[in-house]
């Protein structure tokens, strides 16, 4: 038995798709510029940035923060967006858009350090 070779077929469909009325459809690029939008000017305290990436102060300090390769970039000395203390009473600070932004570029160098 012989298979008889068709020209391949298309269909076109029209589907309407219902928004619902308390949502919008918008670009990905207006919701990340949104993002960064709601960070500039946004200092973080390191409770802040705790929250934030849902680890305690002794992990931030022993897998970021104090991790040469990530402290030369990091450190506001170097032209960095995060104030070390020198001395006591001193708090950390963070340039909160440019903080996340690192924590999201370089995720797998940091947790690859464990």
């Amino acid at each position: 038995m012989r298979l008889t070779e068709y020209p391949s077929q298309t269909l076109n469909v029209n589907v309407e798709i219902p928004i619902p009325n308390d949502s919008v459809i918008v670009k990905k690029v207006e919701i990340e510029d949104l993002r960064k939008q709601t960070l500039t000017g946004v200092y973080w305290t390191m409770k802040d940035l705790e929250t934030r990436i849902n680890k305690k102060q002794q992990w931030i300090k022993d897998n970021i923060l104090y991790v040469p390769k990530f402290k030369e970039i990091l450190d506001s000395e170097n032209g960095g967006f995060v104030f070390y203390p020198k001395m006591q009473g001193q708090t950390w600070s963070f340039q909160a858009s440019k903080m996340a932004k690192f924590l999201e570029e370089n995720f797998y160098q940091i947790f690859s350090n464990l």
